[in-house]
């Protein structure tokens, strides 16, 4: 196996024997995203100084036996999660030039952990988007089929894990944004429970349901790169102050007795894939065969589903991206000959057709006047 193929896991065992160093571990993926970003696309901003400068002191820590849950492992992150010294465009043009002054809590957990931050991933402008192809800064391929989507919004943060551009790395899901894209890819995806992990940094797209989570190979790296991340954080008001229990030991108490239940609207859906229908029916006997219980549930609301969240999330963004108006950060219209002027043009030009249409519909919803009509 070539150094950029290790999991998480693998890496940990073979940093902690000496059998490799984060210098060599790092580079090797840096060699694979030269390599292959070209065709694939998934990053935006590649931090190669920064990173061999973490993996080197990684490698000094390591020497001395402090070696943590991810030391010296290249772990990449979506570009809507702030990072100290490395800009940060959520894909698109109205911050393509920030930089943030700060790290967001999960970017200090994963420091704390060790990682080597490789760079920053490509996404639906402002995480608005389920293939990928709203980026307002390039496009991203599938890298089992370059003809094909990733999937979205986080489809740099699946496409790099899938590509072997990365170890690891950490994406957000608002609705779907995670897991869908890992699916695409064929690799491990999960939203956590909302309040499990902060939203410190991450800038928001819809605040009640954004939730960051991990992308991996496997289900044992998942484990380990969510119980990094989760945890109670004061600078979210949201965050939940619970314990983080140990995941990866979850994964071998099996799941013998384990009742999963399966929501029957979701096998009669509109637009579902045969080969999607097959494939989780086909899951459905492995997780029996493996000792669990699968009932059939009913979710009686799924219908409707869709609309609440076209009502809540672009309500919810329309709001929180009034903020971007080219006076305190990001791009800003030259052009204009007063305020007003400015903040139209900055906006126009600024963001793309996508996240201009979900603002619309949430202003729509938020106004006033319409309340006795929707609601």
């Amino acid at each position: 196996m070539k150094l950029h193929e290790l999991t998480i896991r693998k890496a940990q065992e073979l940093l902690r024997n000496k059998e490799i160093s984060s210098q060599e571990l790092t580079k090797a993926v840096l060699d694979r995203i030269a390599q292959v970003e070209e065709k694939v696309g998934a990053y935006i901003t590649i931090a190669s100084d920064s990173a061999m400068k973490e993996a080197m002191l990684a490698d000094k820590e390591i020497s001395k036996g402090n070696i943590a849950e991810l030391t010296g492992i290249p772990v990449a992150v979506k570009d809507l999660i702030c990072t100290k010294g490395i800009r940060t465009t959520c894909a698109s043009k109205i911050l393509d030039n920030f930089i943030p002054p700060y790290d967001a809590t999960v970017i200090t957990r994963l420091k704390t952990a060790g990682a080597v931050i490789t760079g920053k991933l490509n996404m639906d402008e402002f995480a608005m988007g389920s293939s990928t192809e709203n980026s307002g800064i390039k496009l991203t391929r599938n890298p089992w089929d370059l003809t094909r989507i990733p999937g979205g919004s986080s489809g740099g943060s699946a496409a790099a894990v899938a590509a072997d551009m990365c170890i690891g790395s950490l994406g957000s899901d608002t609705g779907g944004s995670i897991r869908q894209p890992a699916s695409h890819c064929g690799v491990v995806g999960m939203k956590p429970t909302y309040g499990r992990v902060s939203r410190f940094g991450l800038v928001a797209f819809a605040s009640s349901l954004d939730q960051i989570g991990p992308v991996t190979k496997d289900v044992t790296d998942c484990a380990i790169l969510a119980k990094v991340i989760s945890g109670y954080d004061p600078s979210d008001s949201t965050s939940v102050p619970r314990d983080v229990p140990d995941y990866p030991s979850f994964l071998t108490k099996g799941i013998d007795g384990l009742r999963i239940g399966v929501p029957k609207e979701y096998d009669t859906a509109k637009g579902l894939d045969p080969e999607v229908l097959a494939a989780v029916t086909n899951a459905r006997k492995v997780l029996e065969n493996l000792g669990a219980q699968c009932v059939d549930v009913s979710l009686p609301n799924t219908e409707y589903a869709v609309p609440a969240y076209y009502v809540i999330a672009p309500s919810e963004a329309s709001s929180n991206l009034a903020r971007f108006d080219g006076v305190k950060y990001g791009f800003r219209d030259k052009d204009s000959n007063n305020l007003m002027e400015m903040y139209k043009n900055t906006r126009s030009k600024g963001f793309g057709p996508e996240v201009k249409r979900r603002i619309i519909i949430g202003t729509y919803c938020l106004s006033a006047g319409y309340y006795d009509a929707y609601y």
